[in-house]
């Protein structure tokens, strides 16, 4: 059985584990060197309780970590606080399985509750799984950025995908903290 949940600080290691093919055998991340659980943690505090870390667990005693998804901050400038970017790693064991698409679900689910409006999704070029799940959950394709990144001796595309979370208003509605709201799943 699958659960989902809020990232502790305890996973680091995990998580940690589960980005590291990502980041040292292809070109998903455009990371050089895997961070650590150390490092891992640190990037799980700076959401500073507002962008959700969460993770989907095997459900046994020990809640083995499957995977995890996170959203941060879209851009630095006041004026996109309402928008975030949306990451996801799964596992190699569990990959096709559909537990990326369970736990991106709830990501979407929470962001919403949170009031955020926008989130974006950055997929390396080509990349079909991950486009795949991203217009599972309702992202669209926006754009292609032609050559941006060069990793493992090739020039490298980036896709970026949309998807509405919540309709504007204007004035704009602060978004609500993850630590008040918790991992939703409609």
């Amino acid at each position: 059985m699958i659960v989902i949940r809020a990232a502790r600080p305890e996973d680091a290691a995990a998580i940690a584990a589960i980005y590291a093919p990502y980041v040292l055998t292809g070109t998903v991340s455009f990371e050089s060197d895997a961070p650590d659980a150390r490092q891992m943690r640190t990037r799980m505090a700076a959401s500073d309780g507002l962008y959700p870390w969460i993770v989907a667990t095997n459900g046994d005693a020990d809640g083995g970590v499957l995977a995890y998804a996170y959203a941060t901050r879209f851009r630095d400038r006041p004026a996109y606080k309402y928008a975030v970017e949306t990451s996801i790693y799964v596992s190699g064991m569990v990959q096709q399985q559909g537990t990326g698409r369970l736990l991106y679900e709830a990501l979407i689910d929470t962001l919403r509750q949170q009031g955020f409006t926008q989130a974006i999704g950055v997929i390396s070029l080509p990349n079909e799984s991950s486009i795949s799940l991203h217009e599972a959950v309702g992202f669209r394709r926006q754009g292609v950025y032609r050559e941006i990144g060069y990793k493992n001796g090739r020039w490298i595309d980036v896709g970026f995908w949309q998807c509405e979370l919540n309709r504007s208003t204007n004035p704009p509605t602060e978004p609500k903290p993850f630590s008040g709201v918790g991992v939703i799943r409609a």
